[in-house]
């Protein structure tokens, strides 16, 4: 008997749940499978959806082309995160900081995601040509309000407690933002930036799609006009498997750096 609570409480444990490898394997799986078994019921021709074994043939026949324009959108990527995450903050602190900033920049805010991207990518590839310049843009754009309305909510509402033993203590407006108002912020900033990593790519593939001679986009906007489906699956998957890399790593670097925010709620 004592055997079998230990077992039923070990099954209940968090650690003892499926490792995050085998899950992904199996889900992997069962999209392969799905795939498939979609276009056999549906007798769907390549030029509409490949197997999964022509792109995976493509993958392996065209890996150096697929890694090169891989890199591309990966740097486009980072660097528009890196302007975006400044760009962001520092709205946030003056908006918290200098409050009738707040209601000059508020606009400028919201107008930043009532524009669609590719509505801007044109004038963007305009000002700034075709090379890697506009796509960080355009990636930093697409995730300047998440990382803004995060930090700014965070530094709001930091615990008013602190505040006033703060002022207590006669401590200055800055030792207040830079000891109490920013570390509470971290955690709400911290989700901004786990959206931020997810939705960056959407950017730079954007304006590759509109105007590049290299990267993940450009690729697939060739294989598309060639016919070349199998080749824009590859592209996509490699585009995803990245999208997919960078946020579990910018997750793990977050939990490490910022060991004081909430921890998921584990389910009983």
């Amino acid at each position: 008997m004592n055997n079998l609570s230990q077992l039923v409480l070990n099954l209940r444990k968090p650690h003892t749940q499926i490792h995050p490898i085998i899950r992904f394997t199996i889900i992997t799986f069962l999209v392969i499978l799905t795939w498939q078994l979609i276009i056999i019921v549906f007798d769907l021709p390549k030029f509409i959806l490949p197997e999964p074994l022509a792109v995976f043939n493509r993958l392996t026949t065209r890996f150096d082309i697929l890694l090169y324009h891989a890199w591309v959108t990966g740097k486009e990527v980072i660097l528009g995160l890196l302007l975006g995450f400044i760009l962001g903050f520092l709205f946030a602190v003056q908006m918290l900081l200098f409050k009738p900033v707040k209601y000059w920049l508020l606009p400028l805010l919201i107008a930043s995601q009532a524009i669609p991207v590719f509505a801007i990518a044109p004038i963007l590839m305009l000002w700034l040509g075709y090379g890697i310049s506009s796509k960080i843009v355009m990636a930093a754009i697409i995730i300047f309000f998440p990382i803004t309305t995060c930090c700014y909510d965070g530094l709001q509402n930091t615990p008013r407690g602190y505040l006033d033993l703060a002022t207590t203590l006669k401590a200055n407006r800055w030792r207040k933002f830079l000891h109490i108002q920013l570390p509470a912020a971290l955690p709400s900033l911290a989700s901004g930036i786990r959206v931020a990593v997810v939705i960056a790519p959407i950017g730079a593939v954007a304006g590759e799609w509109v105007g590049a001679s290299e990267g993940l986009g450009y690729l697939m906007l060739q294989a598309n006009a060639r016919m070349q489906i199998d080749e824009m699956f590859a592209a996509l998957f490699f585009l995803t498997l990245f999208s997919i890399c960078l946020y579990f790593s910018t997750d793990y670097a977050l939990k490490k750096l910022i060991p004081w925010q909430t921890p998921y709620p584990q389910h009983n």
